[in-house]
């Protein structure tokens, strides 16, 4: 174990060079490169295809490909930083093309100006990084904690944002005759989700907290909320369950979203749920209402649940194979007799060797629920 020594200490190269270095490792410094060589590939394709969809045009010059890239890079700044960066590049070409001291005035110039508009952009981008850490903080205060014991059951929960922020939306809810568990995944990633996320949270505790109602009239609700919006075409997986608390029982109903697996203690088998139902925000609300199952099983001592979202089944690794349901499904039946919190240390340990260091391209969120034996 190391400590670091928090006291102030003198700022000399030392201290600069290791600010300067923190966070430099290999494998930081590689996934870098390819994520910023993807978004100039990205850049470069916008900024040159955009004009020549044509496949059976001539090629683009060079001098021409260059002057839109430099016009797609401009459009992302502002006016004034616009003017800047160009008046910069003909200052620095008026240097390559003449010389004398006039022209090393010019390349001063066009110097010092690309640094303060770089400057500019970083703390622009600084400023904005903290607005999206606060919305992180807010984002994470509204998960339910990760181990809950409530009238006899467990309910110990796992969630990672493959961005800073996510939109996979997880809920726990007591009431005074049972318990609501919602688990969804909005589509999309990033901030957008997570608004939208945050949305339907607020609407399924006002739902909820206008009196107890089916997980099947939740969802529905829920649709006709969604589809209100003529300009919304977000779209959103969910299951909804719910656990009495007189009776040893659970009513589950799934919108288009990922079947959760339950095991039954008694039968010592695995059972994957798959009742019928459209994702949310796709079809009017008679369709919906139609097509949606909802259904009720034993959920006796000792039974466990597993509901997840695709970023755990979808998850790749540096091969780009897949998690799997398969995976999850063997792993859940070999390790769903153990306690809840020992059987999800099991799936998260296993999905962390599959991947290794390779990054999230979903937000993963999955919880056991297990009636205590």
């Amino acid at each position: 174990m190391s400590l670091d020594n928090e006291t102030r200490q003198a700022y000399d190269t030392k201290s600069f060079y290791k600010e300067y270095t923190d966070g430099m490792t290999a494998d930081v410094i590689g996934r870098g490169f390819h994520e910023d060589s993807t978004r100039l590939k990205s850049l470069y394709k916008e900024a040159i295809q955009s004009e020549s969809k044509d496949e059976s045009s001539e090629p683009v010059p060079v001098h021409e490909r260059f002057l839109r890239l430099m016009g797609a890079l401009g459009k992302r700044l502002s006016p004034v930083r616009r003017l800047v960066f160009g008046v910069s590049f003909v200052l620095f070409f008026f240097y390559l093309l003449f010389g004398g001291p006039v022209q090393n005035l010019a390349m001063s110039v066009s110097f010092f100006a690309m640094i303060m508009l770089i400057m500019l952009e970083l703390l622009e981008k600084l400023d904005v990084r903290r607005e999206i850490d606060l919305a992180r903080d807010i984002q994470l205060s509204l998960l339910p904690d990760s181990k809950i014991r409530m009238n006899g059951i467990d309910y110990v929960s796992f969630a990672n944002t493959a961005q800073e922020v996510g939109g996979d939306y997880l809920d726990i809810i007591p009431t005074k005759n049972g318990t609501y568990v919602i688990i969804a995944d909005v589509s999309g990633k990033g901030l957008s989700a997570a608004l939208y996320m945050v949305r339907m949270q607020s609407m399924v505790h006002l739902l909820i907290s206008e009196g107890e109602i089916s997980p099947k009239e939740l969802l529905v609700r829920l649709n006709q909320n969604i589809k209100s919006s003529k300009r919304d075409k977000t779209f959103i997986t969910a299951c909804a369950a719910y656990f009495p608390n007189d009776k040893e029982e659970v009513t589950l109903v799934r919108a288009g979203h990922n079947a959760p697996f339950l095991f039954q203690e008694a039968k010592g088998s695995v059972t994957e749920l798959r009742s019928t139902g459209f994702a949310l925000g796709m079809t009017r609300n008679s369709t919906l209402e139609k097509q949606l199952k909802e259904i009720t099983l034993p959920f006796l001592k000792s039974d466990t649940l597993l509901f997840y979202t695709d970023g755990l089944s979808e998850a790749r690794n540096s091969k780009n194979e897949e998690y799997g349901e398969n995976r999850l499904r063997s792993l859940f039946e070999l390790y769903a007799s153990m306690p809840a919190p020992s059987l999800m240390i099991k799936i998260q340990s296993s999905l962390e060797s599959f991947i290794e260091n390779e990054r999230l391209k979903d937000d993963i969120t999955f919880t056991a629920v297990q009636r205590i034996g």
